[in-house]
């Protein structure tokens, strides 16, 4: 160590400019090196480039991995659920073949053919909510009993009936434009007569409807008059009942019922014809109840042969040409009962709670439930998964629903 110590200052001694000179340069190489940022920049931005690319790689790697699972999984739950719908719908359809289309399977099982009417008197309504309604509201929806001994009640409006010729605006022929009914009695006789002309059957009149109070009171006493050289008191009034009902408890008092006849202008044929003996009378007297309609005074061979008797019920002996809204469930039930109203109500209390059935499919189901006279608002409880209802009073302190399926 001290010989090149000393050979180095021997050298410098002999060379001293030589060495100076030298040392600057070896500084100058090394400070160039310190100070050239180019070369620093390309290395780190290859390094950033490399770093970049890889991470590209690999991220693009992850989603390709991430995207296969996903899809692996959503093939996994599609194939689930189109498996459970397949089971679902196989369930579905055995279900729907061991009930009895749309009925509740406790209730007792209907005819597979035609129509019948089950007994659900023991069975609770389902799905029960409870609605209050204003009399006005369901008073005039069709099972109204008006006859001499039921009353019109004292809270009965005139308001919503209409003329029959404006309303059906000429697609129902009157006698004239002041025959009024309420519209759903309109509606009913427009579709029947509708489907009558399809087959094959025209001519139809309406020659009477509504009677106020006034006007029927005005009529019975004409009667009476007739009667009074004979009669007196209540004699007199009873022998004028048998002509025309008392005042209120007319059939044609409810706005509701109305007589037809055939007519057709220069025709004496048709118009002297006898209504229910021709072809048109007795297509609607067999077809009336499909849209809500029933004859409304049934007799002895009467509007057809065959008929019974049902003026021990009605209290009218008279031939009345005469019929009557009811709706389509309760005509449907007093058609094939072979019921007239009196007897259908009387059907209800000892029966308030029937389904009726066609073909094995439930079609209608009925309730009466007892609300008290005079009661306003009424409350009730309907069957909240049923798609359409009607309520109607019944003028007898009960309303009477029908759900329709």
């Amino acid at each position: 160590m001290l010989e090149e110590t000393g050979a180095q200052n021997r050298f410098m001694s002999a060379n001293p400019n030589q060495f100076l000179a030298e040392g600057r340069c070896f500084t100058h190489m090394k400070n160039q090196k310190r100070r050239d940022p180019i070369k620093v920049m390309l290395v780190w931005t290859l390094l950033l480039a490399v770093l970049a690319a890889g991470a590209m790689y690999f991220g693009n790697a992850i989603s390709e991995y991430r995207a296969g699972l996903l899809a692996d999984m959503r093939q996994k739950v599609e194939k689930i659920n189109t498996q459970r719908d397949q089971e679902y719908a196989k369930a579905m359809a055995e279900f729907e073949a061991s009930t009895q289309s749309g009925a509740n399977l406790a209730w007792p099982v209907p005819k597979a053919e035609g129509w019948d009417v089950v007994d659900l008197t023991t069975y609770p309504l389902e799905n029960p909510s409870v609605v209050k309604l204003n009399r006005a509201d369901i008073m005039n929806n069709g099972m109204l009993l008006v006859n001499q001994w039921h009353s019109r009640p004292d809270d009965f409006s005139e308001e919503t009936l209409v003329s029959i010729g404006n309303y059906a605006k000429g697609e129902i022929p009157v006698d004239n434009y002041n025959l009024q009914l309420f519209p759903v009695a309109i509606d009913a006789l427009k579709a029947a007569l509708t489907d009558a002309k399809a087959a094959g059957h025209e001519n139809y009149m309406v020659d009477e409807a509504y009677r106020s109070w006034e006007t029927q009171n005005t009529l019975f006493n004409k009667y009476m008059e007739q009667h009074a050289s004979r009669y007196s008191g209540n004699e007199l009034i009873e022998r004028t009942k048998r002509d025309v009902n008392y005042p209120g408890t007319s059939e044609f008092n409810s706005g509701l019922a109305f007589t037809m006849r055939l007519y057709k202008s220069g025709d004496a044929a048709i118009n002297s014809s006898t209504y229910v003996e021709t072809e048109a009378g007795k297509w609607m007297n067999e077809n009336c109840w499909k849209y809500g309609l029933v004859f409304r005074f049934q007799k002895a061979d009467y509007p057809s042969k065959g008929d019974t008797d049902k003026s021990y019920k009605t209290g009218v002996s008279s031939t009345l040409r005469a019929y009557r809204y009811v709706g389509k469930g309760h005509a449907t039930v007093m058609n094939h009962l072979d019921l007239c109203l009196e007897e259908y109500i009387e059907f209800l209390q000892a029966h308030p709670h029937i389904a009726v059935f066609e073909n094995g499919t439930l079609k209608y189901e009925i309730v009466r439930q007892y609300v008290g006279d005079d009661v306003n608002p009424v409350q009730f409880e309907i069957n909240a998964k049923a798609a359409n209802w009607v309520a109607n009073l019944d003028n007898m302190g009960a309303v009477i629903t029908v759900f329709e399926y």
